[in-house]
Formats: structure tokens, sequence, C-alpha cells
């Protein structure tokens, strides 16, 4: 019988090809690793219409913009990148882990990079969430956006306590902020109290239908009030994309989110998380700093691949040189 030859290890797979995957797939590209980057869609960043928050476009640049640079850097290294799922991922011993994806071929790789963010809770009544996102009347991150609002009359829809708290960090960027309370939660008195002393005004009514007309976002409650804003916020709360690593056992917060130590490494060995996947600051420069750190330890953690000409470089499809 022939012998059945055992899968080509590789030296790194990364899950996930939003800023966080991208960038990490640049940096072990450059240094001449074997790695591949799975790109399943649905990246987060896709939504961003036009965000001023990432340092070095003043003219700002859209999530679709942004993404599509970082994959062409990603090409020009050579890296290898499959359009698909990873169905599962086991370890097979303190060296290898074994990932399989969605058509049922295997993948053998010393180090795995998590890179797979977060999924937002949309609001159930919103009518064409994506194209609203996508048109920035509904925005999803107070941090990255809250700069363009600029006296804008501004809703934040969700759970009171939580949206009481992004709504007062909404005034910083103006004075015409609501608060829709969605189900049967409560603030508490000093959350109300708060409210009341920034001027937050707060609608206890349900919402029965959300929908963009004329570049405004209206909602309809279910007393037949109608309430129109520039903007809304929703605050639902997100799921994060950590099941892979928590099969494998790797800690968590109490929302998910994988706790990593200074050098992004989960508590599992040899696994690795950046992005929003990770408990911490959901930006896109914290993410792509993350996969930084990654990236180099993970090179650093392996074996020392030393430049032997151009048909040693490992991981690319042609030696570059700046």
């Amino acid at each position: 019988m022939p012998l059945v030859e055992p899968p080509a290890v590789i030296d790194c797979l990364i899950i996930g090809a939003g800023p966080a995957g991208l960038t990490a797939a640049i940096y072990l590209a450059r240094f001449h690793r074997n790695i591949r980057l799975i790109d399943g869609g649905a990246s987060r960043a896709e939504l961003i219409p036009l965000s001023h928050n990432y340092p070095g476009f003043p003219p700002g640049i859209s999530g679709i913009d942004l993404l599509e640079r970082l994959r062409q850097q990603v090409e020009g290294y050579g890296a290898s990148v499959l359009h698909t799922q990873v169905a599962s991922l086991q370890r097979l011993d303190e060296l290898h882990f074994e990932a399989v994806l969605e058509d049922g071929s295997r993948l053998q790789t010393r180090r795995v990079l998590l890179a797979t963010g977060i999924e937002d809770e949309l609001p159930p009544e919103l009518e064409e969430p994506y194209d609203a996102i996508r048109a920035a009347r509904v925005r999803l991150c107070a941090i990255c956006d809250g700069y363009e609002v600029d006296g804008d009359d501004v809703g934040v829809y969700g759970e009171a306590e939580c949206a009481i708290r992004h709504a007062v960090f909404l005034r910083t960027f103006t004075d015409r902020v609501t608060v829709i309370v969605h189900g049967e939660s409560e603030a508490c008195v000093q959350a109300l109290e708060l409210a009341g002393h920034y001027g937050i005004r707060m609608i206890g009514d349900r919402v029965e239908r959300m929908h963009i007309q004329d570049s405004k976002v209206l909602l309809l409650t279910c007393k037949g009030e109608e309430l129109c804003f520039d903007m809304v916020y929703p605050t639902l709360g997100s799921r994060v994309r950590s099941e892979l690593a928590l099969k494998l056992g790797a800690t968590c917060d109490e929302n998910g989110a994988l706790l990593v130590d200074r050098q992004q490494c989960t508590s599992v060995p040899g696994l690795y998380a950046a992005g929003d996947v990770v408990c911490a600051l959901h930006q896109v420069s914290t993410a792509t700093g993350q996969a930084a750190q990654a990236a180099t330890a993970i090179h650093n953690g392996l074996e020392a691949n030393p430049w032997g000409g151009p048909a040693s470089a490992r991981g690319v499809t042609a030696a570059r040189r700046e």
C-alpha cells in the first residue's frame, strides 16, 4: 500500500481577516513565515462608512477601503489567503494544532492567531440595518464616531443604564441626546440623576419600528409617538466570536472576550488573539497594535529561519527586499 503523506505543518494559521488578522499576516509574511490567512468575510470593519479616527488619513477612510489596502499589502508579500471558514480547531499535542475547514480539509499548524472579532447586536425593529450603518445613520461606536456628531440630534437605544452612560459620553459632542429604553430595563436613581444633570431626555415607551427616511432615523413607539433623529447609537451589546478558543479551554471574561498576556497569548500555549475578540478597547488602532505584538511574539517563539537566498523565503511566493 502506498504511504499516505502527512499534511504539511505551517508556522501560523491566522483566523479572521479584519484589521488585526491582515496586520498579523503582513508581519509574519515579512518575517518569511509559512502562514495561512482564513478570510471568512463579514468583517465588522467593512461597516465603517467613513472614519476620521484612524491615524494617517486626515480626509478619513472607509472600512472597505482600509481593508482593501491591507489586503493588497498582504498579497504583495505573497501570503496565502483562504476564503473559507474554520469549522473546528483542536490541539494535537504540545506543539501542533489542527484546523478543520468547512469543506472538510485539514490544516496543521504550530501557532494560531485568532482575530475573529465580535458581532454587534442590532435593534430587531430596525429595517435594513446594514444599509443604515453604511449610510452613517446608525453608528456602533461612540469613541470612533462621536466627533462626527457635531451638534446633531442623537438617539441612544438600549438597556437603560448602559444607554445613559453612552449618552453622557456623547454629550461631549452635542447637547441634543435622547435615551430610548429598550425592553423592560430600569435605571438606578444615580443613573437617572446623571441623565438629568446632563439634560438627557428619557423615552420609556417601547419601539415598534425603526427606519431611515430622508437621511433621518424615524422611530415609532408602541403608543404611536414618532421620534426623529439625525442618527441612532444602539447599545445592545455584542457577541464575541471566541468559540474556537473557548473549546480549547482559553480563559475569557464574563462576556466571552479572551484574556491574553502582554504578548497577546491566551491561556492556551501557542494560541494567540488580537482585535475585538480580546478583552480590550475596541478600536482599529488597538487591533493593529495587538496584531503586531502577537505576530512578533509568534515569530520569535519559533525556531530561527535564517536567510538562504530566494528559495528560503517561506510563506511567500517570491523573495522581496525593500
